[in-house]
């Protein structure tokens, strides 16, 4: 029942009033986008939601569009300004994606969209994380963020897929707060943001067995 009706209302209950009560604070977060980054405040990117459909995610720009000789885009790294490095450690950047539960393409908890490509790599279990909607947090999230593994993310979106519920969403959200204010695993190590998911690579074959020594006595 909850995960039929119950998720959605939990969702508008507590969208609806968040875009009322932050849209002064989107505003701002808007104008100094505008005025450090220049022009496209949102930054669009189709995403794989429910089930693998694609939607169109809405998050604040946090990078320039630096790119080299040959027109290609600079490393995150190179394109990531001190601003851009603020919206992200305080998850401001996130804000927009209001929008996308308001319009239920996502829900507030449930595992983060990825990028499109992702949908090939991923193992027949790490598939199922597209059985809920995607979240703007979840407990990947709440367990070490960007400084996890593919591998421990995924298994976390998983265990939320199956065990999801009123409580664990309630939970979900409650220690989201205390990370963003701790501002935890905001990058994996080595990375401005996370490095890309390139596949599981699969287990090596097991040895084949021994034959056992068979006694003639």
């Amino acid at each position: 029942m909850y995960r039929r009706y119950g998720k959605r209302l939990l969702d508008l209950i507590i969208v609806i009033p968040a875009l009322i009560i932050l849209a002064p604070v989107m505003a701002v977060i808007a104008l100094l986008v505008r005025i450090k980054l220049g022009r496209g405040v949102i930054f669009r990117q189709r995403r794989p939601g429910l089930y693998g459909r694609p939607f169109m995610l809405l998050k604040f720009r946090t990078m320039t569009d630096a790119r080299d000789a040959q027109g290609r885009l600079l490393p995150d790294a190179q394109r990531l300004t001190p601003f851009g490095r603020f919206l992200r450690s305080t998850s401001l950047d996130e804000l927009p994606e209001l929008f996308c539960v308001l319009r239920g393409e996502m829900s507030l908890v449930g595992p983060r969209p990825l990028l499109m490509q992702y949908l090939e790599c991923y193992t027949p279990q790490q598939r199922r994380r597209h059985e809920v909607l995607p979240g703007i947090t979840g407990l990947a999230q709440i367990n070490g963020r960007n400084a996890l593994s593919w591998e421990a993310k995924f298994a976390y979106d998983v265990q939320y897929v199956e065990h999801l519920s009123l409580w664990l969403d309630l939970k979900i959200l409650a220690l989201t707060l205390w990370k963003v204010i701790k501002r935890e695993g905001i990058n994996q190590p080595g990375h401005a943001t996370a490095e890309e998911f390139m596949g599981t690579p699969p287990l090596p074959p097991r040895p084949p067995a021994q034959p056992r020594a068979v006694s003639s006595d």
